[in-house]
């Protein structure tokens, strides 16, 4: 499936919640979080209630009062303009307080979650001497060229077993890997956490639709576990066949509103071609008209006769026109 149509963002929402289980009660979560009344959003606002709780996950750790993140699916660039845009945010997210300074500067932090590693902004930031120190698997603290702690969260990078649910929001899963996942899901007991499971499950599940159909070819093990996907699967299948419905009747509208355009088009352009038609005819019979006059041979009746376009009354204005002048 392309990436353009996986909706990744709530997988992410729903994975973080899942990461910083731990210290659920201590956090709240607003995602899509409009930055003021213009369409301006940062992807996840975490509020800590107490910012000098510490979060026992890595991810959080950096986390203050305030803390912004956004995400970038496997296909979107985390580019240093990217990467100020997001510092951007988190300077509106600090002068749009109900109260002068009622956010203070140094309890807002910012972070950026991608799988692979940016590269070229890494680089950016070597080539402009901005420290950037790895505190651990996965994760970068950026200490300079900006107003907020600041990291970035390789989720590629980030160890399998103790961040699951981030590493699941990838378009590579490996089929061993699918495995551990589904499994892992299965022991989740808690109705909240599965469902927070599921929407992570639904995303990687959409991503990794190739994989799924390469397990077909598997042996007990991945048959076991394409009869544990089997809900998901027969869901996918169904939107898969609804999304194509959809779009074969969108392309439907689209090819028979062209035609429409065609046909109007067309009878514009007879119409139009109609009209200049119609006026080169009525411009040559006055020119005719006002030679015979001018020669004085035929009378107006005679004129009219050999020029039907235009009426007798009229032959006889143009005359009189002339006359005077």
């Amino acid at each position: 499936m392309g990436d353009g149509k996986i909706q990744w963002h709530p997988g992410f929402v729903a994975a973080v919640d899942l990461e910083l289980g731990a210290d659920r009660e201590h956090l709240t979560y607003e995602k899509e979080y409009n930055l003021n009344r213009k369409p301006l959003q940062i992807d996840l606002l975490v509020l800590k209630e107490d910012s000098d709780i510490r979060i026992e996950n890595e991810i959080g750790r950096l986390f203050l009062g305030h803390n912004l993140m956004e995400y970038k699916s496997p296909q979107d660039r985390l580019d240093v303009d990217t990467f100020y845009k997001v510092q951007a945010y988190a300077c509106l997210y600090k002068a749009y307080g109900k109260n002068v300074d009622d956010r203070k500067l140094g309890d807002i932090t910012v972070s950026l979650v991608r799988e692979a590693r940016p590269v070229k902004l890494f680089r950016y930031f070597q080539q402009h001497a901005i420290p950037v120190t790895n505190s651990s698997p996965g994760i970068y603290r950026v200490s300079g060229g900006v107003l907020f702690p600041t990291q970035i969260i390789v989720t590629g990078e980030l160890p399998w077993e103790d961040h699951v649910w981030l590493r699941a929001l990838s378009d590579r899963m490996a089929p061993d890997r699918m495995k551990e996942f589904w499994e892992q899901i299965q022991r989740i007991e808690d109705k909240y956490e599965r469902e927070l499971a599921d929407a992570v499950l639904e995303v990687c599940t959409q991503a990794n639709w190739e994989t799924i159909r390469e397990i077909k070819g598997g042996g007990d093990m991945c048959q076991a576990m394409l009869e544990l996907m089997a809900p998901e699967i027969e869901k996918i299948r169904k939107e898969t066949a609804e999304k194509a419905a959809a779009e074969a009747t969108r392309k439907a509208e689209i090819a028979e509103e062209a035609a429409r355009e065609a046909k109007k088009s067309a009878r514009k352009a007879i119409k139009e071609a109609s009209q200049k038609a119609e006026k080169a005819a009525n411009k040559e019979a006055l020119h005719t008209v006002k030679s015979l006059l001018k020669s004085g041979k035929l009378s107006a009746e005679e004129i009219a006769k050999c020029v039907p376009r235009l009426p007798l009354d009229e032959i006889r204005r143009i005359a009189a026109g002339m006359a005077r002048a």
